[in-house]
């Protein structure tokens, strides 16, 4: 008698398949727990002996060195000197036990211990969390100065003000584009679509893409929106124009137009109302003061880059945006 090949009940098979998951997640934060609390206890140890014996000549050069001979003899290169300068560094950034995140590994707290400014740290634990960024996506938002290009820096969790979520600029390196080669809007565009995931990442938090070339119609014309978003942190609309020049006056009016229609057509009666975003390579400030936009808390131009750029020219860039900010708010 030939044998019977029965399929297997979906329902049991999804439950187990669920304990599975579960167990193996859980066993993952326990251990990962047990791991960062070993090593915040070495730090904290380290850190302690170092303070005691502060007034002991070179006391620090070798401490480390002769340490890390003898508990990599016995344990492994896991505690190497530089290891063990990990941990110190850990242990310095969150002295206190119950602000370390255990949803975070070890390869994380080792990238952020090497933050200096605190507010920084906590906020890009955060955004890891809330982002579930791996270790490479948080050190390519450090490089690329992800909070110092924030408008304006959350001060709280929330950091429900819209300038909160607004970058300037804006970095796509992830689009693998040519730096020598003039590209077309069209062609940007597509490739933002093409890299979406990295693309919202470098949005920011609670953003969701709605649509491509979304088509408006009124009674009179028909418009096509580049690219649309929805943030359900902001609980609003977010519309996006891409523009492969200087900003205009023309690009401003055309924005303005836009977010007026989507709140008078799209937005729902529990929206927040349309935020829109101009991506330009430059930013004519002449425009942006004598403009609607100097009025509008809802519209926002922005620069990009298409590559990332050295670490003076992205402080320069920063810093510009910073002090016109602070100018703007003194008038």
């Amino acid at each position: 008698m030939k044998e019977q090949h029965l399929e297997p009940n979906q329902e049991l098979y999804h439950s187990i398949a669920k304990i599975i998951a579960d167990s193996k997640s859980s066993l993952y934060r326990t251990t990962n727990t047990i791991l960062l609390k070993m090593y915040w206890e070495i730090g904290k140890l380290i850190v302690q002996d170092e303070q005691n014996g502060e007034k002991r000549a070179g006391y620090g050069k070798y401490l480390l060195k002769n340490l890390a001979n003898q508990l990599s003899l016995e344990f492994g290169k896991g505690f190497n000197e530089r290891n063990l300068n990990n941990m110190r560094a850990f242990f310095n950034s969150f002295p206190i036990w119950n602000a370390v995140r255990t949803e975070l590994s070890w390869t994380h707290y080792r990238i952020i211990s090497r933050i200096d400014n605190p507010d920084h740290r906590i906020q890009y634990i955060d955004h890891s969390i809330e982002g579930n960024w791996n270790t490479r996506t948080l050190q390519r938002n450090i490089d690329s100065q992800y909070l110092g290009r924030l408008l304006k820096f959350p001060e709280n969790n929330d950091g429900k003000e819209v300038s909160s979520f607004i970058k300037d600029p804006y970095i796509f390196e992830f689009l693998g584009l040519p730096n020598d080669t003039a590209q077309t809007e069209t062609q940007i565009e597509s490739a933002l679509i093409s890299h979406l995931q990295q693309f919202l990442m470098e949005l920011g938090k609670g953003f969701a893409f709605v649509a491509r070339q979304q088509h408006i119609v009124t009674d009179t014309s028909d418009f096509f929106i580049d690219l649309v978003f929805y943030n359900y942190y902001l609980k609003c609309f977010v519309l996006v124009d891409l523009k492969t020049h200087k900003l205009t006056h023309e690009a401003i009016g055309q924005m303005d137009m836009y977010v007026r229609m989507y709140n008078d057509l799209k937005k729902r009666d529990d929206d927040n109302p349309t935020i829109g975003i101009i991506l330009c390579t430059e930013k004519d400030e002449t425009v942006v003061k004598y403009s609607v936009m100097s009025e509008n808390e809802k519209l926002f131009a922005s620069k990009y880059r298409t590559y990332l750029p050295d670490e003076k020219e992205l402080k320069q860039l920063i810093e510009a945006d910073r002090l016109k900010l602070e100018l703007d708010n003194l008038s």
